[in-house]
């Protein structure tokens, strides 16, 4: 019979240190509090994202109604402002802060929707790419670099000639734009991971390759991607702005922030707040999109982590 073999007891001192370590969503938390601009960053956009689900409640008008005895009235802080519209109206009548409410909806739709649509079609992939074989590697990577290949803005403006304008095929359009990014990414990550012992230890212990890239890979590649799945958000955001501003993203009476800089292009002079007051929403929440981002950077990779 085999001898039992002694544990050493931890002292009161080592047990309590051990305690206290912290978990790792913690750990994650007070490395990404220690960014300041970050927490701003995740306060506003968080706010931002509070306003949209709510926008039914907070909306003081319905987006597409139009007051046809207010066309152009001033907001509150200019000489014959009211507070019935307190951000003022639109060329067409529509109460200027019930469309940035209801816009940061369909804006922020928009940018979930692209990263969402990229981050899963480019897992998928990225992962071919890296482990199927050298002929799936070189179609999937000389297709990604053919998108890549034309200005992001011409190449959604590419698609939505063809598709047609709408909210749908924004998305589609943007989607398409982006996903090389997604794609590259897991397929560099992945090729890097591939080459480690772990991945060797698993393949001995017989793992199947599709789970090994699934479960074994792809949760070591996933900090870098969850940093540019949230600065693709914005990037999604601005680009479907941009196709909104040129008449071919979400069609009218559709409040998207875009297509409001669009339709007020024409009083930049006369009114300048219908045209300010959308660009400034989209600058807000592009701003701190980017600044949870850089957040997350910091705090998911431990080199960018501040001493």
């Amino acid at each position: 019979m085999a001898a039992d073999v002694a544990v050493p007891a931890l002292s009161s001192e080592e047990a309590a240190e051990v305690l206290a370590q912290p978990t790792p969503i913690a750990a994650f938390w007070a490395a990404f509090r220690e960014n300041r601009g970050a927490v701003f960053g995740l306060v506003v956009i968080s706010a931002i994202a509070l306003i949209a689900i709510f926008a039914d409640f907070l909306a003081p008008h319905s987006p597409i109604e139009q007051f046809r005895d207010a066309v152009r009235a001033p907001p509150i802080w200019d000489a014959g402002g009211t507070w019935r519209y307190a951000l003022g109206t639109d060329g067409d009548g529509h109460d200027t802060l019930s469309r940035l409410i209801y816009g940061a909806r369909v804006s922020l739709f928009i940018g979930l929707s692209v990263m969402s649509v990229s981050f899963v079609v480019g897992v998928v992939l990225g992962l071919l790419a890296a482990s199927v074989g050298s002929l799936v590697d070189v179609v999937i990577t000389r297709v990604m670099d053919l998108i890549m290949a034309v200005p992001s803005l011409v190449m959604a403006i590419l698609v939505v000639a063809v598709l047609g304008p709408s909210l749908a095929n924004t998305i589609v359009a943007v989607t398409i734009v982006y996903l090389p990014r997604y794609v590259r990414l897991v397929r560099a990550s992945a090729l890097g991971e591939l080459t480690k012992d772990y991945v060797t230890a698993a393949r001995v212990a017989g793992v199947g390759p599709l789970r090994m890239m699934v479960a074994t890979v792809l949760p070591n590649c996933l900090a870098p991607l969850i940093v540019q799945a949230a600065l693709g958000v914005s990037d999604a955001i601005l680009e479907a702005a941009g196709l909104g501003f040129l008449g071919l993203g979400a069609q009218a009476p559709t409040p998207e922030w875009g297509t409001m800089l669009a339709d007020s292009r024409e009083f930049i002079r006369s009114d300048p707040w219908i045209v300010a007051l959308p660009g400034l929403a989209i600058l807000v929440a592009v701003v701190a999109i980017n600044l949870t981002g850089d957040g997350l950077r910091d705090a998911l990779d431990p080199r960018m982590r501040r001493s």
